[in-house]
């Protein structure tokens, strides 16, 4: 990713719109499992997640505005780079546990952002906002993977998808960070 020559503004809206399409992607994923957990309490749960991933994807692209830019297409974000890694997950622990690792990534970011030199509060008011509703996030869905898995009788399984998934993670995220590293030095 080449910045050279880009403004401290240019930075940020590069920033916030790998934010935004990570966002968009998760909002994805949760529409597919939407389809697959039939539980009124999980529809519940998993509709007001949804709401969230895609208020999240607002608040990023409200705060891009709020620069004078627009949103950048991201063709090689971090959900894309995981997805082409994980390949379609086969079963809804595979899914949950994606999800899982998914919302930890972001509410790792999002902390480790909120906690750098020189963070606007404008911007500090959007991180807080999307990592407090990462916390819940994470929460529930675990729950409902650890609650499926024990049902099928193997809560073993879940553990092993949440382990494949986050070993991948770690990969695929040091593919970006450099070049995130580079960019929040603006």
């Amino acid at each position: 990713m080449e910045t050279k020559g880009m403004s401290a503004e240019e930075k940020q809206i590069l920033i916030f719109s790998f934010y935004r399409d990570a966002e968009l992607r998760g909002a994805r994923l949760l529409f597919n499992i939407l389809t697959h957990i039939k539980d009124p309490d999980a529809q519940f749960k998993m509709s007001k997640h949804l709401a969230d991933e895609t208020r999240h994807a607002w608040l990023w692209t409200k705060r891009i505005a709020d620069l004078g830019g627009s949103p950048v297409p991201v063709d090689d974000g971090y959900q894309r780079r995981l997805g082409l890694r994980t390949g379609i997950p086969k079963n809804i622990i595979d899914l949950l546990a994606l999800t899982v690792v998914v919302e930890e990534r972001a509410q790792s970011r999002y902390s480790a952002h909120a906690t750098l030199p020189g963070v606007d509060a404008e911007t500090l008011e959007v991180l807080k906002a999307v990592t407090e509703d990462e916390n819940w996030h994470l929460s529930w869905i675990e729950k409902k993977m650890r609650e499926i898995a024990r049902e099928m009788g193997d809560e073993k399984r879940a553990d092993e998808a949440l382990e494949r998934y986050r070993s991948i993670d770690r990969e695929v995220y040091a593919t970006l960070a450099a070049d995130e590293a580079e960019l929040m030095r603006s």
